[in-house]
């Protein structure tokens, strides 16, 4: 049997994470040859979680530059892409989320009429403009998706209102559960200087609808609870991008308590969620990761795209504004029982086997 060629796509960390358990799965499995494009359109953030699991890219374009913007980027992947495609000429391509990546890799595989699979498919806020361009993204790939992987029931029915056909849609899980496993067993090291006799509170802001005024606001909020508590400790990895370093830098460059650090590599976050007393965020994979840790998360946005563990009652949207973020995050801080409410260590998405049943869906359909 000729073995038949999957190509992965992966641009940014995330990506990077929840696609490496898919990329190891199908590096075992000896009808698949399996080839790692990486866009590189986050450059050190990606190579840090390659490196993790010990992947190296077959491809890499390297296509980052400083100051880039949305539809430059779009450009030069749609035309690097193209060039890839030509010359590896893959039985079917895998993407993961909601990246410029994804949407210029859905574009390059359906210009080519390759079948394109969607890893963690079917999240929406409803919202086009929020997060931004992040939801654009996930609406246009699906509709040049043949197979949706979805994380949850919910994600499935989402698609399955929109009309995709159901044999199309199939529940997973999600893989970032498979990777969170396989480093959370090593019982990794943070690499900070902690202070064991502090609550740790664990910080990160990186999204784009919260440059600016929000921001802002949210800085307000953590310079009050740092005020407030002086048992708190403070790990906030700086994300490079400047709206997120300037801000921050100047907030709390030199503050007691408060650690500001470059961004972490996978297995010291891990570490860092693990030890982490409360954790507020306004990345996606943190409301995932965070609540399989046992660990309450505070999302500091107005709209998620991951509500089942909003429902489930281990995270809790808190929006942008000051005071709602520090009334939440004193809360849990205060009361024995409203921590406990969300510190149940359970995770609404998956039981770490989502990359397996990926595999076998591709190798019923392309064997």
């Amino acid at each position: 049997m000729t073995r038949k060629t999957v190509l992965v796509t992966v641009g940014t960390r995330p990506e990077a994470i929840k696609m490496a358990p898919v990329i190891r799965a199908l590096q075992a499995d000896p009808d698949l040859d399996c080839r790692v494009l990486a866009t590189a359109q986050h450059r050190q953030m990606l190579d840090q979680v390659l490196a993790v699991f010990g992947i190296t890219p077959d491809i890499d374009l390297d296509i980052m530059q400083p100051g880039q913007t949305l539809s430059g980027l779009t450009g030069r992947l749609l035309i690097r892409l193209e060039e890839v495609l030509a010359a590896e000429r893959p039985a079917a391509i895998l993407a993961q989320g909601d990246t410029t990546t994804v949407l210029a890799t859905a574009l390059a595989a359906f210009y080519d009429r390759i079948p394109l699979g969607h890893v963690e498919a079917g999240l929406r806020t409803g919202d086009i403009t929020n997060p931004f361009p992040e939801e654009m993204n996930r609406v246009v790939a699906s509709h040049l998706t043949r197979w949706h992987f979805a994380p949850t029931q919910l994600a499935a029915d989402r698609l399955l209102a929109e009309g995709y056909a159901p044999d199309s849609v199939q529940v997973t899980g999600n893989t970032v559960i498979d990777a969170l496993h396989h480093v959370a067993a090593m019982n990794p090291d943070t690499g900070l200087d902690l202070d064991p006799g502090k609550r740790l509170l664990l910080v990160t802001l990186h999204r784009r609808e919260n440059f600016g005024a929000p921001l802002a606001r949210i800085c307000d909020a953590l310079e009050r609870l740092m005020a407030d508590n002086p048992d708190l400790q403070m790990v906030l990895p700086v994300h490079h991008n400047p709206n997120v370093r300037g801000v921050v830098n100047a907030r709390f460059g030199g503050a007691d308590r408060v650690i500001l650090c470059e961004p972490l590599d996978y297995t010291a976050f891990v570490g860092a969620m693990s030890r982490a007393t409360l954790i507020m965020s306004d990345s996606g994979g943190v409301q995932e990761e965070a609540p399989a840790l046992g660990k309450p998360v505070l999302v500091l946005r107005e709209t998620t795209e991951r509500p089942e563990a909003v429902t489930a009652g281990v995270t809790r949207l808190v929006g942008t504004q000051t005071e709602p973020i520090r009334a939440a995050a004193q809360e849990l801080l205060d009361d024995p029982a409203a921590y406990a409410a969300m510190a149940r260590r359970e995770s609404p998405y998956g039981d770490g086997k989502a990359a397996g049943r990926i595999v076998q869906t591709l190798r019923r359909d392309l064997l």
